[in-house]
């Protein structure tokens, strides 16, 4: 590259990356800045109390069932979401073989992509909305009003679905799970797409069944693809605000009961900000945050490298 070209691209460069170190960078500067510090959020004044914020976060139990349940997260939320994924974008790209015309979808198949992409088009507000009317823990609610028809559930003691620590975190995944199916399915379907049909025709020839198909063609030639879902997943899992605190609001400020069993670290964090003031404490909890996720995102990657399959 000559050197007017250094200057040409240093030129469409410079912009970016200064707006990008102004409005990402600086601000997780200034965050672990804070956490160093006894900042109360209303006041200018703080004083430097180092890694005291840091000590107290692991010996505070709140925020230690919290980073738990959003390791329960990080496990259930990718695994059952891929799974699902996979299997529908299968079935509507490759899972109809046996008709007339070689390798396809199943009938209808077209209609079924829009019916699962369905929920992503629905913001997370809409969905907290419509899950509570759901989770209701009475007779009204979809759940208990089918459970109370099929006999399943007493009418005068149905169950409370966001208040039971058994399952509120459970009914909390199978919101994300709901909502993240249809996008991840698109994405799968996409990547399969990309495979040459002639494959699975010379794997049908050779007497292949679907499962086979699966395991030893479909899977390894989107690995990258689910490389990619599972880091965003883990984020979405590791995140967790919106739902929790609105789904569970009624439970106190900003969510997380029955008695902390849906807390998760972004819940604790804005509640020791906002609600108890100890702004400096909520920064560290921040940067503790920051540092999982960014782990989580190189193990992941790291874990789940393979080499690549050409086709």
């Amino acid at each position: 590259m000559r050197k007017g070209q250094y200057r040409f691209v240093a030129g469409f460069l410079l912009v970016p990356v200064a707006l990008y170190l102004i409005f990402v960078i600086w601000p997780y500067i200034q965050t672990f800045g804070y956490s160093l510090t006894d900042w109360k959020g209303q006041s200018q004044t703080f004083d430097f109390v180092g890694l005291d914020n840091y000590k107290a976060l692991f010996q505070d139990d709140v925020f230690l069932k919290a980073i738990w349940h959003n390791i329960q997260f990080l496990v259930f939320i990718p695994v059952i979401t891929i799974l699902l994924s996979i299997f529908f974008a299968f079935m509507v790209n490759v899972g109809g073989r046996s008709r007339a015309g070689g390798v396809s979808g199943v009938a209808g198949s077209s209609f079924y992509k829009i019916v699962y992409f369905f929920p992503q088009v629905l913001s997370l507000a809409i969905l907290a909305v419509l899950f509570n009317a759901v989770y209701r823990s009475d007779g009204g609610g979809m759940l208990n009003g089918l459970l109370i028809k099929l006999g399943l559930v007493d009418p005068d003691s149905p169950v409370e679905w966001l208040n039971e620590p058994g399952i509120v975190r459970w009914a909390l995944i199978l919101v994300v799970v709901w909502h993240g199916v249809g996008f991840y399915l698109v994405l799968f379907s996409a990547a399969m797409q990309s495979i040459p049909r002639d494959v699975y025709e010379a794997a049908l020839i050779d007497g292949a069944g679907r499962a086979q198909s699966f395991f030893r063609i479909t899977l390894p030639l989107l690995w990258d693809t689910v490389q990619t879902a599972w880091v965003y997943l883990g984020i979405v899992a590791m995140d967790m605000f919106v739902l929790v605190s609105s789904m569970t609001a009624s439970m106190g400020a900003y969510g997380g009961g029955p008695n902390h069993e849906s807390d998760v670290m972004s819940t604790v964090m804005m509640r020791n900000f906002l609600y108890f003031g100890k702004s400096g404490y909520a920064c560290a909890m921040g940067v503790i945050m920051l540092l999982l996720t960014l782990v989580l995102s190189v193990v992941t990657l790291r874990a789940t490298r393979r080499e690549r399959i050409e086709f």
